[in-house]
């Protein structure tokens, strides 16, 4: 792969630092460090950001790792470890983020599963957008939810793909319903992506869940 050129937008280091720690859980310290020396990332082996709020990790450092996956492990296996990954960190990241913090108290555990959605998702698309310089908003429809990026770090300077590849926030996605629903699984699907030029990255949130 060919460098990604800064974008001049960032994450917060303990969001990229989650993100990191959950990519080398599930592959390994070796693999990890094949993986940032395919991205361009090599200045990162055993020199994660630290765990404080300051934007400072490039988007175009955040898609790299993304890319990187995919050549390391090809479309599929890429996909798959951006998956867990994702959940991995939503998993992490829900202890060190204050504002889903209220998800796990009585009070909200006993509302009905359309009230948790109707609290919980609009709360989680404007973290993203008050601790990063990611654009994220959604709209409720009839049977689902739409989770809008606008301005994506998964993606970042992708284009011409034939279908969306953000799957590392298909599975934080993912997570997030998981863990708002008290356990239950949910659909989210990517249907439309910056990298394939569409004009924003659209999420799928079914209301109803699956198992």
């Amino acid at each position: 792969m060919d460098p990604i050129a800064k974008s001049g937008y960032s994450l917060p280091n303990r969001l990229a630092r989650i993100t990191l720690l959950s990519v080398e859980e599930l592959i390994g310290d070796a693999s990890m460090q094949a993986v940032l020396n395919l991205a361009h990332l090599s200045h990162l082996i055993e020199n994660y950001p630290p765990a404080n709020l300051e934007r400072s990790f490039d988007f175009a450092q955040y898609t790299a790792l993304n890319v990187g996956l995919e050549e390391m492990y090809g479309e599929r296996g890429g996909r798959g470890v951006a998956l867990r990954a994702g959940r991995r960190t939503f998993q992490e990241a829900l202890s060190n983020f204050g504002a889903l913090a209220g998800t796990g108290d009585a009070a909200f555990k006993v509302l009905p599963l359309g009230s948790k959605l109707k609290i919980a998702l609009p709360a989680l698309a404007k973290i993203f957008s008050s601790i990063s310089d990611q654009e994220t908003s959604l709209e409720e429809q009839s049977h689902h939810y739409e989770y809008i990026v606008t301005r994506n770090p998964v993606c970042w300077g992708r284009r011409g793909e034939a279908r969306p590849v953000c799957f590392m926030q298909v599975g934080l996605l993912q997570e997030a319903l998981h863990r708002i629903s008290g356990g239950r699984e949910f659909r989210a699907d990517e249907a439309s992506c910056l990298a394939c030029g569409d004009d924003a990255c659209r999420f799928i949130l079914q209301k109803e869940p699956i198992s």
